[in-house]
């Protein structure tokens, strides 16, 4: 068995035993930025657009799924498409717009568009404003799957979860994957072998927005709430904070840094009130001391050169 191969087996073990342990809707709030986390890398950490409103994504996700769900009586299957669907075409028009610029332009354009869509929500009677949507049903997936129960919910959101990386994973070593890569490395050889970045870079900027979408949709799920905070751009800081910590371009990185970002404000929320800001910048500045390849990219790393050493070694003798 490879070790890649081992690792999956181990997460879904870990995952199938996770609810004996730690409170399932815990565990699924985990899983849903773990999926964010890793959606936003797609963009960042294989094409190398740094993107400071994904949270467009992640909210309008949810407040279509409540809307879908609630005022038309959609079952949570067809809610969560509607979801997907909303935040991929969202991405498609940000994408369309933003790729003409590069740099600090993108992502302060995508910024610009995010607060656009933060301020609409906020002034609109049919999102319940700062008071947020309220009333998702869970409903039943497929007619068989009660998502009342916590642990049904968490079953789903796990099966999500481990389609969601399966599907990066696919992305991201396919040739088009590969192409991302080339434009992360070097935009202008890219254009020179006559690949319409462009082109790729709008899809890529809307796979992040769906899967980030998917996220967004499983929260409001869960929560049977949608937040106004979910549209902020406070949030698409956060998870460029969750890939930096774990880190970019590797696939368990986002979910490493996701995990402890959540961890973190879970544990420390009710106990240092306001400082927790403070304490989590603290945080944030010394493990990117410390790892400046993130949690998983340094590991990813020091076995690499261990793999390199012991192949010189048997090479030698």
């Amino acid at each position: 068995m490879n070790t890649r191969l081992l690792l999956i087996v181990l997460g879904v073990v870990a995952l199938a035993i996770a609810p004996a342990f730690v409170y399932p809707m815990l565990l699924v709030k985990l899983l849903c930025f773990a999926i964010f986390a890793s959606a936003f890398n797609l963009m960042l950490g294989y094409t190398g657009l740094l993107s400071f409103g994904h949270a467009m994504f992640f909210g309008t996700a949810g407040y279509a799924l409540g809307v879908t769900m609630k005022h038309l009586n959609w079952p949570p299957e067809l809610g969560l498409l509607a979801g997907v669907g909303v935040a991929a075409f969202i991405g498609f028009l940000v994408g369309s717009i933003a790729v003409r610029r590069q740099g600090i332009y993108f992502a302060m354009i995508t910024l610009a568009i995010s607060q656009l869509i933060y301020f609409l929500a906020m002034q609109m009677e049919w999102t319940g404003r700062d008071d947020g949507f309220h009333g998702i049903p869970r409903g039943s997936f497929l007619g068989i799957l009660d998502l009342k129960n916590d642990l049904a919910l968490y079953g789903l959101v796990a099966v999500c979860f481990i389609l969601a990386l399966l599907a990066i994973q696919r992305i991201v070593t396919s040739p088009f994957g590969q192409v991302l890569t080339a434009i992360r490395e070097n935009e202008t050889r890219a254009i020179s072998l006559g690949y319409d970045v462009e082109r790729y870079k709008v899809l890529a900027l809307t796979l992040s927005a769906g899967l980030s979408g998917l996220a967004g949709a499983l929260k409001a799920l869960a929560l049977s709430y949608e937040s106004l905070n979910d549209l902020h751009w406070a949030l698409s800081g956060e998870v460029v904070m969750m890939c930096l910590l774990g880190g970019l371009g590797t696939l368990g990185g986002p979910v490493a840094g996701a995990f402890f970002v959540i961890l973190l404000q879970n544990f420390l929320a009710d106990k240092v009130g306001e400082w927790l800001a403070v304490i989590i910048g603290v945080v944030f500045l010394t493990c990117i001391l410390a790892f400046r390849k993130g949690f998983v990219g340094e590991l990813a790393e020091r076995l690499g050169r261990e793999r390199s050493a012991k192949l010189d070694r048997e090479g030698a003798q």
